[in-house]
């Protein structure tokens, strides 16, 4: 078997206005879907964040990939790296999402071969990673401040006739009260166990108190989380934390570098996780040195593909960390692909990041995957399971080409509701 093409296609997705320390979600999240084909008929399935320059490496990947054998994945990956080098730590940026290249390349084809070579061998894609250690993958709300409105054309505006999900999807969460609300119908809908707030959007004390309101209307019982996307300062995130101690499941970077999280750690008995300041295997010494952070969230889009976040899981055990997952906004491929990792990593112990609750387009057949009391059932189908919807891929693309947009920046959009807004790596 041998591949004989490889597709990209880049996809906007209506996302609503998403408030984060970066600034505001535009009305559209880019993504890139990537289609590996092969002489004997079969496709397999990659997705990654997207952005002119990603769509760009892509392609370019595309002689590197043509030819070969899907199954020899290190020769392919190091093909990857012979064409275009490696990128050290510090190229991810300072915004809370990651801006490598080649792991995102790297990660898209990964996955796009692994879907190819469950179909090759009539397995799941969990059972090229090992096996199934769990036959439902948890996953958590991830709650946002946000203003009025759904995304896409509708822009801020609101639909009348919407109901349920649909409805609160839409309405503004702008204080303790509204996302406690946006809480409760995000997991009426879902069935969600556990809860994220995103913050680093309002002065510290507001977002303490927006957790201490969850906490009241869910109950002890209900894991909670607070990530200020590396915002505050040490003393900010001593302080805040405090107030939090007995409350939070876990605390994601509330502060900027392993250093500076070290010194959290040790000043609180929660928990701290991060996926901002150890998010490289390049960075585990320092980690493992100064005690940075007690859970990493892996991201298999982030961290080069599927195979590095089996190692990276090895890694935690060995040095003792717990493992939980990141998201961004996605649509259906991703999420069968985190499913998957989820399903054959025994010690992703906590409920996964989710966007997927915030988007409402689907590129695969069948239209959105379902979550069943939080969780989504690990199919037993061949590769990812699932199959590409080319008509909805093709208008994704249509208003991919239509929104004007090349990249993310959240800064941007923040400006346009706030003029002269800009984004602060420490804010408070």
């Amino acid at each position: 078997m041998k591949i004989t093409d490889m597709h990209v296609t880049p996809i906007a997705i209506t996302d609503p206005p998403l408030l984060n320390a970066a600034g505001l979600h535009a009305p559209y999240a880019l993504r890139a879907v990537v289609e590996v084909v092969t002489d004997n008929g079969l496709y397999g399935l990659g997705e990654v964040p997207g952005s002119v320059a990603t769509t760009s490496a892509l392609e370019a990947a595309r002689e590197v990939v043509i030819g070969k054998d899907p199954f020899q994945l290190n020769a392919i990956q190091q093909g990857l790296f012979d064409h275009f080098g490696q990128e050290g730590a510090t190229a991810r940026g300072d915004q809370p999402w990651d801006k490598r290249r080649i792991v995102h390349v790297n990660s898209a084809i990964e996955v796009a071969l692994f879907d190819l070579m469950g179909k090759a061998t009539g397995r799941p894609v969990c059972d090229l990673l090992g096996g199934r250690v769990r036959e439902r993958v948890d996953f958590s709300a991830y709650l946002f401040y946000k203003y009025e409105g759904a995304g896409g054309e509708l822009g801020f505006g609101v639909d009348p006739n919407a109901a349920g999900w649909a409805a609160a999807r839409q309405q503004a969460a702008l204080d303790p009260e509204g996302v406690v609300k946006e809480a409760q119908a995000m997991c009426k809908e879902f069935g969600f166990k556990s809860i994220k707030l995103k913050g680093g959007v309002f002065p510290p004390d507001e977002e303490v108190a927006a957790i201490h309101a969850l906490h009241e209307a869910f109950g002890a019982g209900a894991p909670l989380r607070l990530d200020p996307n590396a915002i505050w300062t040490v003393e900010t995130s001593i302080e805040a934390g405090r107030k939090l101690e007995g409350v939070l499941e876990y605390y994601e970077d509330p502060t900027r570098g392993q250093e500076n999280m070290a010194q959290v750690a040790r000043a609180l008995s929660i928990p701290l996780a991060t996926n901002m300041c150890t998010t490289s295997f390049d960075h585990i010494p320092g980690s493992v040195q100064l005690g940075s952070e007690a859970i990493i969230l892996s991201d298999h889009h982030f961290w080069g593909g599927l195979r590095a976040s089996i190692e990276l899981a090895r890694i935690c055990q060995v040095f003792g960390r717990g493992l939980s997952m990141h998201s961004n906004s996605h649509v259906g491929i991703s999420l069968a692909a985190m499913a998957h990792l989820a399903a054959a990593t025994p010690n992703l112990t906590y409920a996964c990041d989710t966007h997927y609750p915030w988007q409402s387009e689907e590129v695969i057949v069948g239209g959105r995957l379902k979550f069943e009391e939080g969780a989504l059932e690990v199919t037993n189908e061949p590769g990812l399971g699932i199959e590409l919807d080319r008509a909805a891929l093709a208008k994704l693309h249509e208003q991919y080409k239509t929104c004007g947009l090349t990249e993310r920046n959240d800064e941007i959009e923040m400006q346009k509701v706030q003029p002269g807004w800009t984004f602060q790596a420490t804010r408070w």
